[in-house]
C-alpha cells in the first residue's frame, strides 16, 4: 500500500506538503477519501493556490456523495485554473461540474 510509504515518509518530515499531498493521493487511490480530505485541507492551508489539492478535495467529497462540498472545492480550483492558466486542468473540473450539475 503506497498510503504506508508516505505515512512513513510524512512522519519522518511532517513539514513536507508534497509528502502531505501523495499520502491524500494514496488514500484516494485506495478508497479512503474520508481519510484524504483533511490531508488536502492542510496542503490548501499551507498553500492556498496549490490547485490540485483543491481539485483532489472534490473528488473525495464526490465519492462521497456531498456534491455542495465538491461544487464549493471546484468552483475554487475553477478559478486558480484560470488564474494560472492551466488549460487542461480547467477541462477537467468544468466537466466535473458538468456532473455535479446533472446529479
Amino acid at each position: 500500500m503506497k498510503s504506508k510509504k508516505f505515512k512513513e515518509l510524512l512522519a519522518a518530515n511532517p513539514e513536507n506538503e508534497l509528502f502531505r499531498f501523495s499520502l491524500g493521493q494514496s488514500f484516494m487511490d485506495e478508497g479512503n477519501p474520508n481519510e484524504a480530505i483533511p490531508l488536502f485541507e492542510k496542503c490548501q492551508r499551507k498553500k492556498p493556490d496549490w490547485m490540485m489539492a483543491s481539485i483532489l478535495k472534490a473528488k473525495c467529497h464526490m465519492a462521497l456523495e456531498r456534491m455542495e462540498e465538491a461544487r464549493f472545492e471546484l468552483n475554487r480550483a475553477l478559478k486558480l485554473a484560470i488564474e494560472q492558466e492551466h488549460e487542461a486542468p480547467e477541462a477537467e473540473i468544468r466537466k466535473l461540474l458538468a456532473v455535479i450539475s446533472q446529479n
